[in-house]
């Protein structure tokens, strides 16, 4: 939860609060745990009166609805024949986009400047080198 905030940022929280509560924070410290139980036991019960009326043991993880369809109604061999025209179509997706990926590659190759090779005119010959840049170092 407070894995974005530093030990700085915390400690001026907390002040903030001691600022705000002064000496009300002890027992606004206790409401806010007070809640956070119930919240936890009105969650456990939810889940426990929700298994009891279907008869199955659910977690709260599976109050999901894509998680609970996937694992409370359909069986193994419906979800793969949902899937399975997904499947044939991400595979053909993914083959295309790794062509265009591969073609992309070869254009920047072909685009580099560091590329030893020196292209060819229309003459046959191969294009002079250009000439070095002085660079900002070279001047001072």
């Amino acid at each position: 939860m407070f894995e974005n905030l530093n030990w700085w940022e915390i400690g001026a929280l907390l002040l903030l609060a001691l600022l705000i509560f002064g000496d009300r924070l002890p027992t606004v410290i206790n409401d806010g745990l007070r809640m956070v139980r119930n919240l936890r036991a009105m969650a456990r019960n939810a889940t426990g009166d929700l298994s009891r009326e279907l008869g199955t043991d659910i977690q709260l993880e599976d109050l999901h609805p894509k998680a609970f369809i996937r694992k409370h109604l359909l069986s193994e061999e419906d979800e793969q024949a949902i899937r399975k025209p997904l499947q044939s179509m991400y595979d053909g997706l993914r083959a295309d986009v790794s062509g265009v990926h591969d073609d992309l590659k070869e254009v920047a190759k072909a685009a580099d400047v560091r590329n030893t090779t020196r292209p060819i005119t229309a003459t046959g010959s191969t294009a002079p080198a250009p000439a070095p840049r002085a660079s900002y170092d070279d001047a001072t």
